[in-house]
């Protein structure tokens, strides 16, 4: 269906990407790219984000034209206190914004300007070290304000989809604009920022009532106190996933979910994993969150609105890249087969301190490859360790962390044989430094996170592009070196023992890269304003609640065994077919070999005779005294086994349990001291799930 012409407001706090000097980060290229996409398809297109002070320096290069907006107010600040110490329980800041405009490729850009959003005109966004101690920690607040201001009065009545991005960025916005019904709001969730990042609750409702909706904020509810919680509470704070806030905290995710009108992702994977956390040591505790009945109540509003390659990379040519110079240029050997990373320097989140270990590990093995090793800081890396193995294998290992010319990266990953991309934490959402890599035909090593499965990496054949390690939740995991080195070894014995399969690997890894183009993109977007646009109710997949086990919002013919299996949800799958003892087999089973224990004794308990005597000891005595009085953890799919103990909770509201990997003994057998009573451990299974077990002992 030919879409209707419509106005399309994008906003965020650094919509930059038209300019290189201007940019910051890589929100602004998706945000110019999928613009001018739009303008290109006939709509009108408007671009609303600060002048960060750069208004001079725009004007040495483009048409500014100053509009007649001006907007004087005071904007109230109400401070907690026990992160503003020293400060007034309220502040107002004296706001005058102006407004100014850029008209290039068919887009109008929009500038506001004041005192406060023209600081820090380098970095843009205020340092994390800023919070507590300088109001200029409050610029993205401020640019809030001021986006709903200018948007109700310059677009005043004019119907609009509003696309913003990040829900950090723009929490305020769709509760803000929800009773107007000329603008559509639509929200992007650009990053896997901690789902429930939260901020100070009497801020938000104060800032609601200046812009007029102070109903916004979503129901308070908080989860009763459960003790046994307490170990899985404090070690997600070793997650990246999710840290604890004071009751008086809303989650900026779930001011978002009930205001906007549709919530955009950029790939399937990264939706599902925002919806349900599976597989992950926070899976558990984020079901037992009011955060995720809201997620489950309006699922139906979430879709993919993709991302995609540059169209610099698509257009250049691999062919005319000179490889042998490439390599030679770096001092590394052109006859040798060649791995690339390239990333921001991010230890954890890209998984670069393991990718060194590997390499650091195979080469001195003796290992006959090369490795590009890029990690971006615009500076010298300053961990020893990335010095000390760049030294020790001089010749065969180029480590760099300059920002260079966009077209020698592109030599780089056209010199590449395979790429390596270890992100850990599931932090990447699309990841468009793989998919750029793929291009060129450099056969991914990649986790199998659920934000990068569109690469394919982790499918299996005939759909694979190449090698997958498991996913990790850990700092510094043995288990992520192990696997890369592994997947290193056999990368390297393919291209020199099967180089008909790495040219197989490398032309589907290209091909499956080209198909994330910017049309594309627009047309997921496009598609999904379409139905807003013309009033259509959203609705939720079938198959999206059977992925997350959602029954209750099923119909009974709508529900399969292979969901109803997955979720150990046997009552589920009695809607559909009768459960009779080879079904409950099937069952235990299943809930086995992802450790989900307590579907398996409701099977033992319901369905006795679809369960062996040796199956139901080994489910009832994987956790046991050994000789010594210490325990022992026995499950054969168990790769490791860690006691979490949690720290007694008192004035520190983020205490940090203790942690100690058991030891293992043999295959699937686990030792460790007797555990307290409030202990749980922590189980990486082979499948790369992890999950948590109970530590029963004696």
């Amino acid at each position: 269906m030919t879409e209707p012409p419509m106005h399309i407001i994008e906003t965020y706090f650094e919509c930059c990407g038209f300019d290189h000097t201007f940019l910051q980060g890589g929100t602004s290229v998706y945000l110019w790219n999928l613009s001018r996409e739009f303008a290109a398809r006939g709509h009108r297109v408007s671009l609303v984000t600060p002048a960060h002070g750069r208004l001079d320096d725009l004007r040495g290069r483009y048409e500014v034209e100053d509009l007649g907006y001006s907007d004087e107010y005071r904007l109230p600040l109400v401070l907690d206190p026990d992160v503003w110490r020293g400060f007034p329980p309220e502040v107002e800041l004296p706001v005058r914004t102006t407004a100014h405009r850029i008209r290039l490729d068919g887009v109008d850009l929009y500038f506001l300007s004041n005192e406060h959003l023209d600081r820090l005109p380098d970095t843009f966004y205020p340092p994390y070290s800023a919070k507590g101690r300088d109001l200029v920690f409050f610029k993205p607040l401020v640019f809030q304000v001021d986006s709903v201001r200018f948007l109700r009065h310059w677009f005043g009545g004019e119907r609009a989809i509003v696309h913003a991005h990040e829900p950090f960025y723009h929490y305020l916005l769709p509760a803000a604009l929800r009773d107007d019904p000329t603008k559509h709001v639509v929200s992007t969730v650009q990053s896997n920022m901690p789902i429930t990042k939260k901020v100070y609750a009497p801020e938000v409702r104060r800032l609601l009532e200046l812009l007029g909706t102070p109903d916004g904020l979503p129901r308070e509810q908080h989860p009763p106190a459960e003790p046994d919680l307490e170990a899985v509470r404090q070690y997600q704070q070793l997650t990246h996933l999710h840290y604890e806030y004071p009751p008086d905290h809303v989650a900026v995710y779930q001011l978002v979910l009930e205001n906007a009108d549709l919530i955009d992702f950029l790939s399937p994977g990264q939706l599902d994993f925002y919806a349900s956390f599976r597989d992950t040591p926070f899976e558990a505790l984020f079901a037992h969150l009011p955060l995720a009945q809201a997620v489950k109540e309006n699922a139906h509003k979430m879709f993919v609105g993709g991302c995609a390659i540059s169209d610099q990379w698509l257009a250049w040519d691999v062919g005319e890249v000179d490889r042998s110079a490439v390599l030679e240029g770096l001092g590394l050997d052109p006859a040798l087969p060649t791995f690339f990373h390239n990333a921001r320097y991010a230890l954890h989140h890209k998984g670069q301190l393991e990718l060194m270990r590997a390499v650091d590990r195979v080469l001195g093995d003796g290992l006959a490859a090369n490795f590009v090793v890029r990690c971006i800081s615009g500076a010298p890396l300053d961990d020893p360790y990335f010095r000390e193995v760049a030294e020790r294998h001089r010749g065969r290992l180029h480590l760099e962390s300059e920002r260079v010319d966009e077209r020698r990266v592109f030599e780089y990953a056209s010199a590449a044989d395979f790429c390596l991309f270890p992100s850990k934490f599931e932090m990447d959402t699309f990841l468009i430094a793989q998919g750029e890599a793929m291009v060129c035909g450099a056969v991914p090593i990649a986790t199998a996170q659920e934000g990068m499965a569109h690469f394919r990496h982790a499918r299996p054949e005939p759909e694979a592009t190449g090698l997958a390690v498991n996913r990790s939740f850990a700092e510094d995991d043995p288990l992520l070196t192990a696997a890369l080195a592994a997947r290193i070894r056999e990368a390297v014995a393919l291209w020199s023992g099967d180089p008909a399969r790495h040219r197989e690997l490398s032309q589907r890894a290209a091909a499956v890269a080209r198909r994330f183009t910017w049309e594309h993109c627009a047309d997921l977007h496009l598609a999904a304003f379409g139905r807003l646009w013309r009033g259509e109710p959203a609705e939720l997949p079938a198959e999206r609640a059977l992925r997350h086990g959602w029954f209750d919002l099923l119909k009974d013919e709508e529900i399969t065994e292979e969901a109803a299996l997955a979720h150990g949800d046997p009552v589920a799958y009695a809607r559909r077919a009768p459960v009779d003892a080879t079904v409950a087999r099937r069952f235990f089973h299943a809930a086995w070999e992802r450790a989900d224990f307590g579907t398996c004794e409701r099977i033992v308990d319901r369905y006795p005779t679809a369960v062996t005597a040796e199956e139901v000891r080994a489910l009832r005595e994987r956790c046991s005294a050994g000789g010594d009085g210490g325990l022992v953890y026995r499950l054969p799919h168990a790769e490791r086994v860690e006691l979490v103990t949690p720290a007694p909770r008192g004035p520190a509201a983020r205490a940090l349990p203790g942690v100690r990997e058991l030891r293992r003994t043999a295959p699937g057998v686990f030792e460790g001291p007797p555990p307290r009573p409030e202990a749980r451990l922590l189980l990486t299974l082979s499948s790369g799930r992890v999950t948590w077990d109970e530590a029963r002992h004696g």
